[in-house]
């Protein structure tokens, strides 16, 4: 059994998803390993890891946004409450909740060498914060 890592620097142009789908198959390819398991890891509280579809750029504006409407920045208008939690501007803890509702991991396993995805799935960085950032994912490769 062996084991890799590797660190990806992802940049975003503010909130939505950016594909990285390519790199990391890239950095398996290298790895060769017939057969194993990889693990993603999001090291960031305001922004998460999804498999989606890759295909339709539609496909990601509906699920940016639907997490608008599902954590909307300001609760403040109609009489709501806002969020207690504000220190870094009014996106901060909204995108807190939307990663918790996404996640900061991912698994896919390894077969044949490749990434066990789908024919339309690809693996993204899910920006929460309006800003752009540069993010950065955790790979870690373990098999044979």
């Amino acid at each position: 059994m062996r084991q890799a890592t590797h660190r990806l620097a992802i940049s975003t142009r503010g909130k939505g998803l950016t594909e990285f789908t390519r790199a990391v198959c890239a950095w398996v390819d290298a790895q060769s390993m017939e057969t194993g398991l990889l693990t993603l890891w999001c090291a960031h509280t305001s922004a998460s890891l999804a498999v989606t579809e890759n295909a339709s750029p539609e496909v990601l504006e509906d699920i940016a946004e639907a997490f608008e409407r599902l954590v909307p920045e300001d609760r403040g208008q109609a009489g709501g409450q806002r969020y207690i939690h504000s220190l870094e501007g009014p996106d901060d803890m909204p995108s807190h909740i939307r990663t918790l509702l996404t996640g900061p991991q991912l698994t896919v396993p390894v077969v044949e060498g490749r990434l066990a995805l789908g024919t339309w799935q690809g693996i993204f960085l899910f920006e929460h914060r309006s800003r752009p950032h540069r993010r950065e994912v955790v790979l870690h490769l373990m098999g044979e």
